[in-house]
């Protein structure tokens, strides 16, 4: 399993659109092959600040298999122009776990 993370910096004034238009997108990224669960985190210091988590099965399914979809061009549409900066993706594999 591959974690999937993103600091998403929401244009000042933009947070109510992003996440109205973050609620449409939402399906486009859990009908993706690969995909197990996403979540969106705001944050509590910086309200224009939200953190993005997505569990993939593998890397190529989301490097490959959404960003290389139609369904990807549709979430770059509805959400990449409410970003500044652009975030910055990174993917995570399970190192250590606490039970």
């Amino acid at each position: 399993m591959v974690l999937e993370m993103a600091v998403l910096n929401v244009k000042s004034g933009e947070a109510e659109a992003f996440e109205a238009a973050f609620g449409q997108a939402s399906p486009l990224i859990a009908g993706s092959p690969g995909y197990i669960r996403h979540e969106l985190q705001r944050c509590i210091e910086t309200p224009n600040r939200y953190l993005l988590l997505v569990w993939w099965e593998t890397l190529e399914a989301h490097t490959v298999g959404f960003r290389g979809s139609t369904a990807f061009e549709q979430w770059r549409t509805l959400l990449h122009h409410f970003y500044d900066p652009r975030p910055v993706v990174e993917h995570y594999t399970s190192w250590f776990s606490n039970p």
